[in-house]
């Protein structure tokens, strides 16, 4: 896993609880306890996290020091494989959910080639990557906008969920865990996809491969939940990503369809 991926693991970990220990942070991110200390240093001299005896808090900053904008441009060219591979598995004429996420408005832009379509978004930027786009019925779904995240989240937006159905629901993925399953960082983000796997005839999971053996704050369902998995080759490494292997061995007992882009 890249030092800037960990880095922004970490902080959402710590920001996804009052205060977090760094033996839970080794854990769930597979690494020393000594480089979970390093990395807890440096977020802290970018004031982003307090230290604290045996862990760390979150500190107050501007949302968008550690939200979408920061995480954007890292691993772009992945992130850009992973979205056409997820395109590739849509049909058109399909009625498509579309979470929020770095990686999925890479499946925006590949999904504006593949139409006609039905898209529905949860992310405002796949809104802007997706408006205008002959062969493309784009709905915005209702909700709150969560500050730096430039994701649809809150009650509007799970009561307009509620009346709607749809072909597949593209997810993006804070973390999954051979034990844990799927889960996010905010309890917001969490039940938004809850409502987007109940309301999906077939569920297409993306994420890169730091996301693999990573147990977020909120548990969004079961490993079997989902019907195919995409995330990028690095993941059958166990050098770089320790827990990979053993993810995707639990995500194929599960039943679930791995892609590797």
């Amino acid at each position: 896993m890249g030092v800037a991926n960990r880095l922004d693991l970490t902080l959402r970990l710590v920001q996804g609880s009052d205060r977090v220990s760094v033996s839970e942070l080794s854990l769930r991110l597979g690494v020393s306890e000594m480089t979970v200390r390093r990395d807890l240093d440096a977020l802290e001299r970018q004031g982003l996290v307090r230290r604290v005896h045996g862990g760390a808090v979150a500190t107050r900053v501007r949302a968008e020091q550690a939200g979408f904008t920061a995480r954007e441009p890292w691993q772009a060219a992945t992130k850009d494989r992973l979205g056409a591979a997820v395109a590739a598995l849509v049909e058109p004429g399909s009625r498509v959910l579309l979470d929020a996420g770095t990686t999925t408005v890479h499946v925006a832009e590949h999904l504006a080639g593949r139409g006609p379509l039905t898209v529905a978004v949860l992310s405002l930027q796949a809104a802007a990557v997706l408006a205008d786009r002959p062969g493309i019925d784009l709905l915005v779904v209702g909700g709150r906008s969560r500050p730096g995240e430039r994701s649809l989240v809150g009650p509007l937006a799970l009561r307009t969920l509620g009346d709607l159905a749809f072909d597949c629901f593209v997810m993006s993925i804070g973390g999954v865990h051979a034990g844990h399953g799927w889960s996010e960082f905010s309890l917001d983000d969490a039940a938004v996809k809850q409502s987007g796997l109940a309301r999906a005839a077939r569920t297409v999971a993306v994420a890169d491969a730091t996301k693999l053996g990573v147990r977020a704050f909120s548990r969004v369902a079961p490993l079997d939940a989902v019907h195919q998995f995409v995330t990028d080759r690095a993941a059958e490494d166990a050098a770089t990503h320790p827990r990979g292997p053993e993810t995707l061995d639990a995500l194929r007992d599960a039943g679930v369809e791995t892609v590797l882009a």
